[in-house]
């Protein structure tokens, strides 16, 4: 058994990789961080910590859960998104890097809304950890949110993070198949719904497919199913001037805007994620 945590750390990171994981160094050091309680700094400087037999057999059990093929940070239980932190469960979607393009587009947005009205409401549909409406709450203090889920463990984890970021009193939690129990006007609209197609989806990476909730997946036979809704419903639920805005899967660009452009909501705004594909677009009436 490794006696120090610098001996942890070599035993946890030969041990993936000897399985091949592409990723194993840096899964290592999130394991050991995450389920040793240390933090950066000690695993540089301060490798001769004692280890307990506690944390050993916590690790050899991440171990055999990583080598399986489960994700890190669904064995950690968190991952961090636009600096903030996010618990995990079954029913939520990891946040990825790509959503921060919607971040991204819809803050401005946001933040003129407050300077005009004092306030801002928006409505975070299908909203998983609730990255997405979190996120923004945080950056802009006078908005309110209500986030949107049919899975009632997604909504649980919103609240979860909700406090951890401050926000909780800003943010309402609505369990709904999509629009069915929405009430209301909003001034901005946003999703990243499921927009994979479902054959695709048999098809994923067995870290998405066997781990990610197939319901935050799977968008239908083309992947649009929840743009339809989203355009159809949305008009509905938008204040004067309010603004729809959507994550979208590589190369739906054009299928998303003639969907959106059906319902008399015309394109206003697109962002591209880290790989340069378009990932976020923004409609208006």
């Amino acid at each position: 058994m490794p006696a120090t945590l610098g001996q942890l750390m070599t035993y946890v990171r030969l041990a993936l990789r000897s399985a091949d994981i592409a990723s194993a160094d840096m899964d290592a050091r999130l394991l050991v961080q995450a389920l040793s309680g240390c933090d950066l700094t000690d695993l540089v400087i301060r490798q001769d910590l004692p280890v307990s037999a506690e944390i050993y057999e916590r690790l050899n059990h991440a171990i055999m859960r990583r080598v399986a093929g489960e994700p890190v940070h669904r064995i950690i239980g968190e991952r961090e998104f636009y600096g903030l932190i996010f618990t995990l469960n079954a029913d939520t979607l990891e946040p990825r890097p790509d959503t921060e393009a919607l971040i991204g587009l819809v803050l401005p947005f946001l933040r003129d809304k407050v300077s005009e009205n004092t306030f801002a409401d928006l409505l975070d549909m299908g909203t998983g950890s609730g990255a997405i409406v979190v996120t923004l709450l945080h950056e802009v203090p006078q908005s309110r949110g209500v986030a949107v889920d049919i899975a009632h463990g997604a909504l649980e984890a919103v609240r979860i993070n909700a406090s951890r970021a401050g926000v909780s009193s800003r943010l309402a939690t609505l369990q709904s198949d999509w629009f069915r129990a929405v009430r209301g006007k909003y001034d901005l609209i946003v999703s990243n719904p499921p927009y994979i197609p479902a054959k695709v989806v048999l098809e994923l990476d067995k870290g998405v497919k066997d781990y990610d909730p197939r319901i935050a997946l799977d968008g239908g036979e083309d992947g649009l199913n929840f743009y339809r809704s989203l355009a159809q419903y949305s008009g509905g639920h938008l204040r004067e001037n309010g603004m729809v805005a959507v994550e979208i899967g590589a190369g739906q660009a054009d299928d998303v805007e003639a969907i959106f452009a059906e319902h008399a909501l015309r394109l206003t705004g697109t962002a591209d994620d880290l790989g340069g594909h378009k990932r976020a677009l923004s409609f208006q009436r």
